[in-house]
């Protein structure tokens, strides 16, 4: 595939996440749906795995974006470290990959975790397991959370 067919592929991603986020939620799962059907690499069981890491994790805001993780855990299904290989080194070229997405985030978002994200998204944060404070989230927030899920994907199948 040549850089422009890439390009055309990663845009398409973008859009398709975006909408599976404004769809669905679960932002990691979205990602790597997107990820999925885009290019494969990722199987449905992490894509199930993956549930429990949206809104920083378990809903609680504090660890990362779940749209930055989903990008991770793809990045990692295509050069991270096989389960037979634990000896055989860190795999630093995965770790670089990684880096490269969280710093490229980070700059485009202002953060890293789900409360900065609502943080620069919304002026505040929320308590995402008070029914209220969820729906004030996403009345709030528009389509913020969609467009990082969306340019997470575009980035990793750029990256692939």
């Amino acid at each position: 595939m040549n850089s422009e067919e890439k390009q055309a592929l990663a845009e398409q991603a973008y859009q398709k996440a975006l909408q599976y986020e404004l769809d669905y939620g679960c932002c990691p799962q979205c990602v790597l749906a997107t990820i999925q059907e885009t290019v494969g690499v990722i199987d449905d069981s992490t894509i199930k795995a993956s549930h429990g890491l949206s809104g920083g994790g378990g809903l609680l805001g504090q660890g990362t974006c779940g749209a930055l993780t989903g990008g991770l855990v793809a990045l990692s299904a295509k050069f991270g470290r096989d389960r037979d290989k634990l000896d055989k080194g860190r795999f630093i070229n995965n770790f670089k990959k990684g880096k490269e997405l969280a710093e490229r985030f980070r700059a485009e978002f202002g953060g890293v975790t789900c409360e900065e994200l609502q943080q620069k998204f919304t002026g505040r944060t929320y308590d995402m397991w008070q029914a209220d404070q969820y729906k004030a989230f996403d009345d709030a927030r528009g389509k913020q959370c969609a467009h990082a899920t969306g340019m997470v994907t575009k980035w990793v199948i750029e990256m692939l």
